[in-house]
């Protein structure tokens, strides 16, 4: 399934020192100052009655009533439990289903046609067909958000497992390792750094699809308000709402950026 992910910062925009890229690092603040620029000028020229382009100090007005009704707590509940709950059943899925295609050749010849067909097919066009079968519902909104999500880490695990050095299970054998001790001693640590770098792929897939999901259906979260705010012409609302998600998946972005420094500075060294 395609998808458009904002890419973690990595070792090209951070600043490196003599042991290797430091913690904390950030862009240098000179490239917000286009951004900054065109709000003052926004502010301005703008007026605050606009219908498409009303005054930037509009928005947190517009933002703060919204978030008073409750409404706001309630769209980034949505948002995050899916995002949440997402990851955790795309990892788990992946894992299982990387270990069985990367270990048994004949299944990941029977099973990778279908794969790639569904990897191929975009995020926004399974949104009509679990409508369908799912309605209007989170059920349908995870069930988009898994099956995109799953396959960065399902690829990842099955490299991780056509990669381990077979005198690992070779040992295994000799020792007579139960079925359970062998992936609990050798496959699962083995596979760890694989299946790391899989969760770092899809966690920002996760976000976008999610709120891609509840733009197109306007189901509950961030992008269900975004949607009706557009809708009902609440552009005030909107404009608020995009800098919302914007510091969301910012938010998402560094921290998967800090994870993956910290996890994976010995692979970078």
């Amino acid at each position: 399934m395609t998808t458009t992910a904002f890419r973690p910062a990595t070792r090209a925009n951070r600043a490196v020192g003599p042991d290797g890229p430091q913690i904390g690092s950030r862009p240098p603040l000179r490239g917000l100052l286009p951004f900054v620029a065109l709000l003052v000028l926004w502010q301005l020229f703008g007026t605050d009655d606009s219908t498409f382009f009303p005054r930037p100090s509009t928005w947190l007005p517009a933002v703060v009533e919204f978030a008073e009704s409750g409404e706001l707590a309630t769209a980034l509940a949505g948002t995050a439990v899916t995002f949440t709950v997402g990851l955790l059943l795309a990892t788990a899925i992946g894992v299982v289903l990387g270990v069985v295609v990367g270990s048994v050749r004949f299944v990941d010849r029977m099973l990778n046609p279908f794969l790639e067909f569904v990897r191929a097919m975009p995020s926004s066009a399974q949104v009509p067909i679990f409508v369908l079968i799912l309605g209007f519902t989170e059920s349908m909104k995870l069930t988009v958000v898994v099956l995109t999500a799953m396959f960065p880490v399902l690829l990842s695990t099955r490299s991780g497992m056509r990669e381990m050095n077979p005198v690992l299970l070779d040992v295994a054998r000799t020792l007579h390792l139960s079925r359970y001790d062998r992936i609990r001693k050798i496959v699962v640590p083995s596979l760890f750094s694989s299946i790391l770098t899989g969760v770092r792929i899809a966690t920002p897939v996760v976000l976008i699809v999610t709120l891609i999901v509840e733009i197109l259906t306007q189901v509950p979260g961030l992008g269900g308000s975004l949607s009706l705010a557009q809708q009902y012409y609440q552009t005030s609302l909107a404009y608020g709402l995009i800098v919302i998600t914007t510091v969301v998946a910012l938010g998402v972005n560094i921290a998967i950026g800090l994870i993956d420094e910290r996890l994976f500075r010995h692979r970078r060294r």
